[in-house]
């Protein structure tokens, strides 16, 4: 009989939404990317203009992403779930229908994503996998 190892085998990508990164507001986003790269042996991956991102701890987990900011954060996320899914804006629509609000879009080149509050207030992030 033959077995076949599929540890290292990437695991299939099942559809929906899926949590891509949790997002960190950072008063020095360069040095806390730094702190949790160290503390988890996971290097930085991507940066652009304000934003860093680590690799994840395996495939198809979450990224720690973190996003420069000028000031503490109070009142708005410190924290926050980024969401991709193939159809964000079926995804935004059915978020709203749940309870969620829209809050402001954002774009960093041609990516755009959503800010979202869930019903208790807590911010979310939808974009595009």
């Amino acid at each position: 009989m033959v077995t076949e190892n599929h540890e290292n085998a990437a695991p299939a990508r099942v559809p929906g939404p899926r949590i891509a990164s949790i997002m960190f507001n950072a008063k020095d986003a360069a040095g806390l990317a730094q702190f949790w790269s160290e503390l988890l042996g996971l290097p930085v991956v991507a940066e652009h203009e304000g934003f860093i991102w680590l690799r994840a701890s395996a495939p198809g987990q979450p990224q720690l992403a973190f996003q420069q900011v000028g000031a503490p954060t109070e009142g708005r996320r410190r924290l926050h779930l980024d969401i991709h899914d193939d159809d964000p804006s079926a995804l935004k629509v059915r978020a709203e229908g749940l309870g969620a609000v829209f809050v402001e879009g954002q774009d960093i080149g041609d990516f755009h994503w959503d800010v979202m509050q869930d019903p208790e207030g807590n911010e979310f992030c939808i974009a595009q996998d």
